[in-house]
Order: structure tokens, then C-alpha cells, then sequence
């Protein structure tokens, strides 16, 4: 990955994180990385806690944001979720799991929410 990358997903994962705020969510932990790999954002809305993924595009050209959480990403998600759940003792709270679209091919960013995104999947 290079540097301009890191720091186009950066922007991504702030305009999230502003978005969500807004939202009602209240930002736990950023880049929470454990033996399975990273979930990007963790939170609570409400009584759930809440897994969240960010994607963010700067065209089409590859394909949507929204399409871009396939079931092998969903899967690896929620591996990292149970370890979370598991490490900080959680694993009887309300979880789901959501996805932040950030798409930045105009000159304002359009940044969308898809509340419980997918379930758990594993095996």
C-alpha cells in the first residue's frame, strides 16, 4: 500500500468518524487490531456496540463502496469482532455490524451509514 493511499483511507476513516458523531455513535477505539487483523472502527450506538468497517472511494471505477465488504472481508470481520468480544469479557452485549461508505468523487464527500450491513459470518 502506498503513502498516498494510507492517507486517502485516513481521510476516509476521519470523515467517518466525524459522520458517525454525528449520528449518535460514541467512538470507542480506531484501528483496533488483534491476532485475526483490523477492524477500523468500534463504537456504541445506543445499547449495541457496533463493528464497523469504512470504505472509501474516490471513483466507480473499481466498483461501489457498498460492494466492496464481499463475504471473505465479512468473515475476517467478524473473527476479529469475537476476539474483541472474548479479550474484553463483552461477549453477552447487543453487537451488529455496519459499513461507512465514503465516496470522494465530487468535491463534497457523500458519506453513508448501512446500519447492521451483515451478520455474523464465520467458518
Amino acid at each position: 500500500m502506498t503513502e498516498r493511499s494510507r492517507q486517502f483511507g485516513r481521510l476516509g476513516e476521519s470523515l467517518a468518524v466525524r459522520h458517525l458523531k454525528k449520528n449518535g455513535y460514541r467512538i470507542l477505539a480506531r484501528n483496533y487490531r488483534n491476532r485475526f487483523g483490523e477492524i477500523d472502527i468500534i463504537a456504541r450506538h445506543g445499547e449495541v456496540l457496533v463493528f464497523i468497517e469504512v470504505k472509501s472511494r474516490s471513483s466507480a471505477r473499481f466498483g461501489s463502496s457498498k460492494a466492496a465488504v464481499d463475504l471473505n472481508k465479512q468473515k475476517k470481520i467478524s473473527m476479529i469482532a469475537l476476539g474483541y468480544l472474548k479479550q474484553t469479557r463483552s461477549t453477552d452485549e447487543k453487537a451488529r455490524f455496519d459499513v461507512v461508505c465514503v465516496d470522494m468523487d465530487s468535491k463534497k464527500p457523500a458519506v453513508e451509514i448501512i446500519a447492521n450491513a451483515f451478520p455474523l459470518a464465520y467458518g
